[in-house]
């Protein structure tokens, strides 16, 4: 890792209180009115008319709910891409805010209407130092995280990020302290996978077991054999989890059914690791179904590709976040077993994600995302203000 030398910088840019309202003001409306992935035409139109209003900007929709606005400088430089997500959830919000969502089992239950707004907010203060800016910077406002395959995919194969020499994202963090934002190096998210197990038998009358390929039976043998492929066939060292999320079989209890249905999430860090699991767990199946007089048909659905942040980019941020809130901000951690489709930007360029401390005050023991009771402190979302404004000031300014 690089050491972390503090510099001064020639332009510091800094929120007024007008920013600050803006801010605020922003993520009420955006909490008030979520929209689902893939879905989102009415905030994305109020993102493309909030930055139309800035100036100095030119925007693009380089998908049917996504924005994009590019702010070059006077001079030549670095070009760099900031990032923030738009969409909701398919959730009963149970808040009791007075800015709850209006739309009925709808809600911002992950902050992603606090990601927008910060990132709106970046682009009025950046926008009006254009002729101070020496390079480019692209604010992407994507859609579509929540729901696979993911709106970050359809946005680099738009080419949104050709040509440009570095991305930045942040998450905020219910359950992280305000003023603490989480900074990990190499792996910050898993991959995420998940499987669709079907177990095919012969169906039967209960009282006549023998004339039967019991699925239910044999099926027990693979979800205990399948916690095998984490502690016996992966090593320790690593990260892998394997979990049955969902089984299916019957309608009727004096009878044996055809077939059970499984269906499991697989998290991982590595590319190796996640391609073992799944040949070891097709292996696992194989030969139980075989063993046993069954078949079986699996299918594979890789997800989003684990977030690896990028020892560069990652060291500029640290340096940001420390200039910016202070030396004590940064919190070094591990990689959380999360998905986050912020990977394919850090795939297609050097990039970094940081979790930025939102939890509220007063709350010892605050929901966790995808809840429908989550809420955050709002003051932190100038913590992730500043988190955009610090990596400018460095690359840019």
């Amino acid at each position: 890792m690089e050491a972390i030398v503090v510099e001064l910088k020639e332009v510091i840019l800094e929120a007024t209180d007008v920013h600050k309202q803006h801010l605020l003001n922003w993520r009420r409306h955006l909490h008030e009115n979520p929209e689902l992935s893939f879905q989102e035409e009415r905030t994305s139109q109020f993102v493309y008319d909030t930055l139309a209003g800035f100036g100095n900007l030119e925007l693009s929709r380089p998908t049917k709910t996504s924005v994009m606005a590019k702010l070059t400088g006077a001079k030549p430089g670095k070009v760099i891409g900031f990032r923030a997500d738009m969409d909701a959830l398919p959730i009963q919000e149970e808040t009791n805010l007075p800015y709850a969502s209006k739309v009925d089992g709808v809600m911002h239950a992950c902050g992603h209407d606090a990601h927008t707004s910060i990132l709106l907010t970046a682009a009025e203060i950046l926008s009006a130092k254009q002729e101070e800016l020496s390079g480019e910077i692209r604010f992407f406002f994507q859609h579509a995280e929540e729901l696979f395959p993911g709106g970050a995919k359809e946005m680099v194969e738009a080419g949104v990020t050709d040509g440009v020499d570095m991305v930045f994202g942040l998450h905020v963090a219910s359950q992280l302290p305000r003023g603490k934002v989480g900074v990990i190096y190499g792996p910050a998210t898993s991959n995420s996978d998940q499987f669709h197990l079907t177990i095919k038998g012969k169906g039967g009358h209960s009282s006549q077991p023998d004339k039967t390929v019991d699925p239910i039976v044999i099926s027990g043998q693979i979800i205990t054999n399948l916690q095998s492929v984490v502690s016996r066939m992966t090593s320790p060292n690593e990260e892998l989890v394997v979990s049955l999320t969902t089984l299916q079989a019957g309608d009727a209890v004096n009878v044996i059914p055809n077939e059970v249905h499984i269906g499991a999430s697989l998290r991982s860090l590595k590319q190796d690791v996640r391609k073992n699991a799944i040949n070891a767990i097709e292996r696992m199946v194989k030969g139980i179904t075989e063993a046993n007089g069954a078949s079986y048909e699996l299918e594979v659905t890789y997800g989003y590709d684990s977030v690896i942040n990028e020892e560069k980019a990652t060291v500029i941020a640290e340096r940001a976040l420390k200039r910016k809130l202070g030396e004590d901000a940064v919190l070094h951690g591990s990689a959380i077993m999360g998905g986050e489709d912020f990977a394919a930007f850090a795939n297609a360029v050097p990039g970094c994600f940081v979790f930025v401390g939102a939890k509220e005050n007063g709350n010892p023991s605050p929901a966790p995302h995808h809840h429908p009771q989550f809420r955050i402190e709002e003051e932190a979302m100038q913590d992730g203000l500043q988190f955009f404004l610090g990596i400018a000031e460095e690359l840019v300014f």
